[in-house]
């Protein structure tokens, strides 16, 4: 039978003993080791692997007041456009020797408010949040809280604190635009169902200055759902020109239908994405997309974090990483 009787924590007395140095020195070499000498450092490394010692980061937080944490919330983590900036945040945060923590509120209000007041609780040195807070209610708890706030991927004249990203709406106008410039009359959105990217159809139709068929899909969007959208948008207009999809999955959807249809892309059906997925510039024909630097929105967050952990004044609390339309083969 497994032995059942409870087993002595390890502690860090057991690693000083092991290395044969005071308390403070083993301390010291696990916590802040430019205080000690390399060969310190090494003893103490050796004998953490051989007593099995965990340092209590929350024991050590409560005394700073720092956890060495920060919480991330992400709508869905397979979504590609959003790799790059968790990436870039990860490797900024760890080289500050911090760790990043991952919530996914799958598109749901309710989720990311619960999610944030878990996080709260758990009172990390930062919270990232993609897109904005959309709860009145969370975001005054985020403001009472007083911990560092950055919303990405999108931009508000309020935020909750700090933002980093680009204007929606002005994509949408942007592509809208676009497709005018290139004659086009003839249109079609496929577009997933979440806020982000109604405001964008919202810049297209306005900039247009009338409606257009739309197809709506459950976020995240995916090739399976691109191509129910053009089959459904064209059953709505058989004679649409030009397609903007919501996301580059949602893209390469909609031209894998266009061909079973045996429809040219561009000369019978345009397309463009958005996000500018790595596998956008490799389709046949390539996709063109609205491409975000969805890294230098992840160096940034972790700059402003880590600034304000720092005690440092933010001087540019929002920060506009604009976007640009790359025109590729669909167009």
């Amino acid at each position: 039978m497994a032995d059942s009787t409870p087993r002595k924590s390890v502690t860090l007395h057991d690693v000083a003993r092991q290395a044969g140095v005071s308390l403070i020195t083993a301390s010291r070499a696990i916590s802040n080791p430019s205080l000690v000498s390399d060969k310190t450092i090494e003893r103490v490394r050796q004998a953490v692997e051989a007593t099995g010692y965990i340092p209590n980061l929350l024991a050590g937080g409560l005394k700073s007041r720092r956890s060495l944490m920060v919480a991330a919330l992400v709508p869905n983590i397979a979504v590609a456009q959003f790799i790059p900036t968790v990436k870039a945040l990860t490797d900024a945060l760890d080289a500050a020797g911090y760790q990043l923590i991952l919530g996914q509120t799958g598109y749901d209000h309710a989720r990311e408010e619960a999610l944030l007041g878990t996080m709260i609780s758990r009172r990390p040195d930062g919270i990232v949040v993609t897109g904005l807070v959309h709860s009145q209610a969370a975001r005054d708890r985020l403001r009472s809280s007083g911990i560092p706030v950055v919303e990405t991927w999108d931009l508000s004249d309020r935020p909750v604190d700090m933002a980093v990203g680009f204007s929606h709406l002005k994509v949408g106008s942007a592509v809208a635009g676009y497709f005018l410039g290139k004659g086009w009359r003839r249109f079609g959105i496929a577009t997933g169902d979440d806020q982000r990217a109604a405001v964008r159809r919202e810049g297209f139709v306005s900039t247009l200055g009338h409606d257009v068929p739309t197809v709506k899909v459950p976020a995240p969007s995916s090739l399976a759902l691109g191509r129910q959208a053009l089959r459904q948008l064209l059953e709505i207009d058989p004679t649409i020109e030009a397609i903007f999809c919501s996301s580059d999955q949602l893209a390469q959807g909609v031209m894998e239908e266009a061909r079973a249809r045996g429809l040219r892309i561009p000369a019978d059906l345009a397309i463009c994405g958005f996000g500018d997925a790595d596998f956008a510039a490799y389709t046949e024909p390539p996709l063109t997309t609205v491409q975000v630097d969805g890294e230098a929105i992840g160096k940034l967050a972790a700059r402003l974090l880590l600034d304000r952990c720092r005690g440092e004044t933010v001087k540019e609390p929002v920060i506009d990483v604009g976007f640009r339309v790359v025109e590729r083969g669909t167009t």
